[in-house]
């Protein structure tokens, strides 16, 4: 009997140590933002206000509006920052973010992110009927754009069925991100092979800070303060990933927005860290660990 049937269970103990992808910085850091398209005449994936009266209004104008104000303001405040800074990040995108948000494609683009595979629209892929379609469309489309092919995936709402990684492997995807059990990356067993998985998290995540839990605007500089005193005393011994979520619908808000700044200049002043897209840590991971089964 096994925990699942997919990752291999392992302590962190027993892990064999290796070495970071720069020496003296063990610390890696993964900027990864999600940019998605809520179809406005569709149910939205999530509200922030609960629609009064008991009513299902279709289209629901007032949370349709809110991530759309991350589309207009809150991504570029992002990426504007971010080049200030001179640091790599990834974009987990809906591969139609590029016909609906020509312009805001095209920025990411030329910021030099990276894009990863999050779908055609934001829709789980358990109400795909066809999922590997699904998949094939979203990576197509932004292989298209970018001119070149997409490395990795992560689901909307991080949902896989129970043939997802089979899929991923055959259409030639290295990483996937769905797991979020480890601050290393490792792999998971699929027919066709091993697929690496790349950490993401649920703790540094803005949608749990703040449309799940609801914490304050401080709360995402705080978390990754806190988890800097852990996190940064175990890089010396064994290299850890740090990612964190943004939506900028969520962080791209003036009363949070002051807070990512101050999140990133007080990891920019840290010695121990590198901040890396998420192919680069697959391929730094690559050469330093090889698949155990």
């Amino acid at each position: 009997m096994k925990s699942n049937s997919r990752v291999p269970f392992q302590l962190s103990s027993d892990r064999a140590r290796v070495a970071p992808p720069v020496p003296g910085k063990g610390l890696i850091v993964h900027l990864c933002v999600a940019v998605e398209h809520w179809p406005f005449d569709k149910p939205l994936p999530r509200r922030m206000i609960t629609p009064p009266h008991g009513m299902e209004p279709m289209p629901d104008v007032a949370n349709f509006s809110w991530v759309e104000y991350g589309m207009r303001l809150g991504t570029m405040r992002i990426l504007e920052l971010f080049q200030r800074r001179g640091v790599p990040a990834s974009t987990m995108i809906n591969a139609s973010v590029i016909d609906v948000y020509p312009t805001l494609a095209e920025a990411m683009l030329k910021a030099g992110w990276e894009f990863i595979g999050h779908g055609f629209v934001q829709r789980s892929l358990q109400k795909e009927p066809d999922e590997r379609a699904a998949i094939v469309q979203s990576l197509e489309r932004v292989r298209a754009f970018t001119g070149k092919p997409v490395r990795g995936w992560i689901g909307p709402g991080l949902h896989e069925t129970v043939h997802t990684p089979e899929l991923l492997k055959e259409l030639g995807v290295d990483y996937v991100m769905d797991w979020v059990l480890d601050d290393l990356p490792c792999w998971i067993t699929t027919t066709r092979g091993p697929l690496l998985i790349n950490p993401y998290s649920f703790d540094l995540n803005d949608v749990v800070m703040y449309a799940v839990e609801q914490d304050g605007s401080p709360e995402i500089l705080r978390r990754v303060e806190d988890s800097l005193e852990v996190l940064g005393r175990e890089a010396r011994e064994q290299p850890r990933v740090l990612p964190i979520g943004l939506h900028p619908y969520l962080m791209g808000v003036g009363h949070r927005f002051h807070y990512v700044e101050r999140m990133l200049d007080a990891l920019l002043a840290r010695p121990d860290t590198v901040f890396m897209t998420g192919s680069q840590i697959a391929d730094w991971w690559y050469g330093v660990d090889r698949w155990p089964g």
